[in-house]
């Protein structure tokens, strides 16, 4: 027997108070799987768990199923299902130690990996292969890994409500990424996605898809939108099927995946890919949408063979540009998107960067930019963000500008005092009632600024910036990254500013 972490049973979150169940769990696992040889740091340990989240939350989706489905059959094997061997009676019987590890190592992994498909399987079958093709279980310990699958058992999902209610738990797993190394990139934070998702006001009926969608943020905020539009068994239908996602990464789309069957969606239209692999031209109109919401990655660059998708004049060496091009091309007519985006694009201004501004200026209304503080998405990236929002209505008339600054008090926003939904209440008041605000140090904090005004700037789109930036303490590794992207946006306003002036001058390049 292993002398690593003991595991006691907990109770059932119906059964107190599931707050206090949720902080135990969170604690339990995470001291189990540090007992764990094969766990080397905090990505492992949320894979590791992710994995047997969804095998539980999807057991717990087939038991409604087959409740409702007399003829129903799962595509997992009976003797691989959760239920025939994670359950523990606590009466000596069931598998630990090495037989727990062979089972889940030699039997459970290599047959999920290789589901048999058909052109006929539906997606709420296909998912279970397509999360399992890039899982991994690292554990080496069968006893700790029999205590983990305990763990998770005793949270009963049999119920809507209670389903809803682990989805806080979830939520506190995936704000943790924000500070497993790189796998931050993937999680948007919540008071970010809900304020978007609040802005651009998605109804029941419309179709909203996040083409980089990371852990279905965007999505999960979108579906508890339109909750609260449902009102009969046919919208509920309705509900489960208005979310499409794309997720290029193994782990996030993972965990995306057992966010939306937490959410109630049955048959997740998330898939496991490259949103940028298909030249844009094709797209037909019904794979647009009425609404886009996206965070992309940024800071990447993507293979010529991915440029090739798009016209020259879009080809651009930053992946985050790539995207929003894209977006452009699958918003539907009187489409809404929303899109978060470093400063970069705002003050860009080579070839790429430059049409894609004119593009949104010129075919599409970019009605607002939200500035937000360098540290909301810290300590994952202390690179400042804004938030685009703009349709597909008609060429952009004017521009209007808002600055969220950080509430009084704070530095910087952190891991300890993260940025919530309420620091954009000021921005939502403003929103509803536009006006210009020119703050006490003289520079705006909103403001509107018309086409032409831009364009005469070069389409320079930084425009009410922040006055000061926040002073954050940064590892050695953020430090360095943090100081190239600084040095390359200097660089690019550098070259910006010496084009104008020789535009100006008549000087040739």
């Amino acid at each position: 027997m292993s002398s690593k972490t003991s595991y006691t049973p907990q109770p059932s979150i119906h059964q107190g108070d599931y707050f206090m169940v949720l902080s135990t769990f969170i604690s339990a696992s995470r001291n189990i799987l540090r007992g764990d040889a094969g766990i080397n740091g905090d990505a492992q340990r949320i894979e590791q768990l992710t994995w047997m989240l969804f095998l539980k939350v999807y057991d717990s989706k087939e038991s409604e199923w087959e409740f409702h489905d007399d003829e129903y059959e799962s595509i997992i094997p009976e003797k691989l299902r959760w239920r025939a061997w994670a359950t523990d009676n606590r009466d000596g019987r069931s598998m630990t130690g090495q037989e727990l590890l062979n089972f889940v190592n030699l039997e459970l992994f290599p047959t999920l990996k290789e589901l048999p498909l058909t052109s006929q399987t539906p997606l709420s079958k296909t998912v279970v292969k397509s999360v399992f093709e890039d899982s991994n279980q690292y554990m080496k310990d069968g006893v700790l890994l029999r205590q983990l699958v305990n763990l998770i058992n005793d949270i009963n999902f049999d119920d809507f409500a209670e389903r809803h209610a682990f989805g806080d738990l979830y939520e506190t797993l995936l704000r943790q990424l924000q500070s497993a190394g790189s796998s931050g990139e993937f999680y948007t934070p919540r008071a970010v996605t809900d304020f978007i998702v609040r802005m651009i006001n998605p109804r029941l009926g419309e179709r909203v898809a996040d083409f980089a969608a990371g852990t279905a943020g965007f999505l999960t905020s979108t579906l508890k939108h339109l909750e609260k539009q449902v009102q009969s068994v046919g919208e509920r239908e309705v509900y489960r099927t208005s979310v499409f996602g794309i997720e290029k990464k193994p782990m996030p789309y993972l965990l995306g995946v057992t966010n939306l069957l937490l959410h109630d969606v049955d048959a997740p239209e998330f898939f496991h890919g490259n949103s940028l692999e298909r030249n844009v031209r094709d797209f037909r109109d019904n794979e647009k949408f009425e609404v886009v919401l996206m965070n992309p990655p940024y800071g990447g660059t993507e293979q010529e063979a991915i440029k090739a998708n798009f016209p020259q004049s879009l080809r651009s060496s930053e992946t985050s540009d790539l995207f929003v091009a894209l977006i452009t091309y699958r918003l539907r007519r009187g489409g809404r998107a929303a899109v978060v985006l470093p400063d970069g694009l705002l003050f860009g201004n080579d070839g790429a960067k430059r049409n894609l501004k004119e593009r949104l200026i010129n075919q599409f209304n970019l009605h607002t930019i939200v500035r937000l503080p360098g540290s909301v998405f810290a300590p994952y990236t202390s690179i400042a963000t804004n938030l685009l929002f703009f349709d597909n209505s008609g060429p952009t008339e004017h521009v209007w500008y808002y600055r969220v600054d950080l509430p009084e008090g704070y530095k910087a926003f952190s891991k300890t005092r993260p940025m919530q939904v309420k620091h954009f209440d000021d921005c939502i008041t403003w929103w509803n009632d536009r006006q210009d605000i020119l703050d006490p140090g003289g520079t705006h904090k909103a403001r509107h600024y018309d086409v032409a005004e831009l364009i005469e700037r070069g389409y320079n789109l930084d425009q009410c910036g922040f006055p000061q930036e926040s002073t954050l303490v940064l590892s050695p590794e953020e430090s360095i990254a943090a100081y190239k992207t600084k040095r390359a946006e200097l660089d690019s306003k550098i070259d910006a500013q010496l084009e104008q002036i020789q535009r100006v001058l008549g000087v040739a390049l």
